[in-house]
Formats: C-alpha cells, structure tokens, sequence
C-alpha cells in the first residue's frame, strides 16, 4: 500500500512550469481520428492517461508517437471501430473516444470505461444525446455496440445536466454529421473552448463554445493542424492554494492566466497579506502568477456546491473549512 509522510511547516516557495492539461488532451487526441494527415499536439503532459489514450489511437490504426511534450498522430484509414475492454479499463475518460469512432466511422464498440477512487462514471447522458443524432445502442455482457445506420445528423439536445464529458462526445461526434446540431445547456469549462479551438483549427464549424449553448455545423471532413494544449489550471490553482497555506511564495512559468483569473479571488479570502500591486494578493504576469508572501490561511468558509466551470470539479467536490 502507497503513503505519503509529509512533514510540515515550511513554506512553498520557488518556480514550477505548469504542463498541459490532461482535461483538455484527452479529448483532443480523440478528436484527432477525425482528422485526415498529421496533427501534432504540443504540451501534452507526459500521464498514464495520456499513453493510455496514445495506445487506444494505435489500436484503431493511427500512427502515434511522443516526444517529449509533444505528440504526433497520423490518421489515414482507421483498420477498427474496436477498442478492447483491457484499453477501456486504463483511462477513466475513456468513453470519450465513443463520439469521435462513431463520427469517424459510423460504428464504435467498446467496454464501460474505468473508473478511479472518484467511483462511477454514468455515462447515459452522452447515450442519450448520441440517439437523438441517429446512433443505435445495444448491450451485450458489458460490451457496448454502437452504430448509425444512416449515419449521424444534427439535432437539438438539452442535457439535463451540463456534463463536460456529454459536452464533449456531442462535439465530436456532430462536426462531421449531417446539419446543424445545437446543444443547450452544455459545459461551459475552458477545457471545452480548448477543444472547440483545436476542432476548428482543423477545419470544424463551431460557435457558442464558453457559453450554455454550442452550435456545430457539420463539414464534410477534417484536416490535421498544430495545436498547443492548454495550461492545467487545475494543477495551477491547486500550487497557489498550497502556497497559500504554507505562507509561501511560488511563481507558475508558462500558464495562461484567464482559465484561473476566477479562482484567485478565493485564494485571497483565504488570508493573504495585501501585495504591492493595486493591494491584490495575487500578480499576474505575461508568462507567469506569482503568489505573494503570507502569514498561512486565515479563518475562511468556502463552499461551491452546485456545478460551476468556475471551479474544476476537483475544487468543488467538498467544502474548504479552516
């Protein structure tokens, strides 16, 4: 059994550079089976699920390498609408792949996906959504087919809860279905605008993304690009707040600062000493967030309790009570 002995009372101090998002890789590199060519993605951080989702790519046919922080994945003919139940079982997200196979090919056949200490996942929010754009769903011992006979065509879906992973597999499988697809009440997560920013650098036709309502116009195919994934602002805010804490001072290299600019007002709650600038707590920069020294956290209540994308679900799970 894995511990960690932490002993504490120092302060966090020095410089961290913030690596991509896995929220935000994830779905893209499904989204690259979309794509005809190459496509290479760029601050991919280096993550077992990231190598998880790389292999589900090179079962379906595409040709998959990583450098460093950069993958590449090469898409021609995929030679499988199958992913087997070991490759589902390796990444919790792994359902994300369902809208991209079944935009791709028609067709997609897979497992339940994973699950983590985080417990189950429902995925009858993106099955719902799928039938009304024309799929076909069957249960079989745990195995799920999936098919359109006379492929996917846009429609109008209300998700009854704004799922960032129903938001996801809509968008993947409607850029190339049939007509217009609108979507309401959809994620509004900046790791969605990720996604739809990449979709359309690849030649997608989309609008709405940030706000509750996604329009997606289908096109009749997909080029790859370059694209560079977005910061992990969970990761980020997660660093500031443990600074914050310790009374610390920490300097975030390569973020992007807007995703988060709605969370550091809580950091601040939490008892910071006002800083130079402006009597903020927190200093932006061009290519960096710098946390202020402090004196530990002072007596703060928080508590986000409904679905918020101004809070990763990580962050908003429980209560913060000091």
């Amino acid at each position: 059994m894995q511990k960690l002995v932490i002993e504490g009372g120092k302060p966090l101090e020095g410089e961290i550079f913030l690596h991509g998002a896995k929220n935000s890789a994830l779905p893209i590199l499904a989204g690259t089976l979309l794509c005809d060519g190459e496509t290479v993605l760029e601050n991919c951080p280096r993550l077992t699920d990231v190598f998880a989702a790389c292999r589900i790519l090179t079962h379906l046919g595409c040709r998959c390498t990583v450098q460093e922080h950069t993958v590449t994945v090469q898409v021609r003919d995929l030679c499988a609408d199958t992913i087997p139940e070991v490759l589902m079982q390796e990444m919790r997200s792994s359902i994300i792949f369902l809208g991209a196979v079944l935009g791709r090919s028609g067709s997609c056949h897979l497992s339940y996906p994973g699950g983590c200490e985080l417990g189950p996942r429902p995925i009858d929010m993106h099955l719902d959504a799928l039938r009304q754009m024309g799929a076909h769903f069957s249960v079989h011992g745990g195995q799920l087919d999936c098919t359109a006979p006379e492929g996917l065509h846009g429609a109008g879906i209300h998700l009854p809860f704004p799922s960032v992973g129903a938001t996801e597999n809509v968008m993947l499988a409607a850029v190339l279905a049939e007509g217009r697809t609108v979507l309401h009440n959809a994620a509004r997560e900046p790791e969605i605008c990720d996604l739809a920013a990449f979709l359309r650098g690849c030649g997608a036709d989309i609008s709405g993304d940030g706000e509750s309502t996604i329009v997606i116009s289908g096109v009749r195919k997909l080029r790859g690009s370059r694209h560079t994934i977005m910061p992990d602002r969970i990761a980020g805010v997660t660093y500031l707040g443990a600074a914050a804490i310790t009374g610390g001072t920490l300097c975030l290299r390569g973020v992007s600062t807007q995703p988060m600019e709605n969370m550091l007002p809580v950091l601040e709650q939490t008892g910071w000493p006002g800083s130079p600038q402006a009597g903020r707590r927190t200093h932006t920069a061009p290519h960096g967030c710098a946390c202020w020294p402090g004196g530990g956290c002072g007596r703060c209540r928080f508590s986000v309790p409904c679905p918020t994308p101004v809070f990763p679900p990580m962050h908003r799970r429980s209560s913060w009570q000091c």
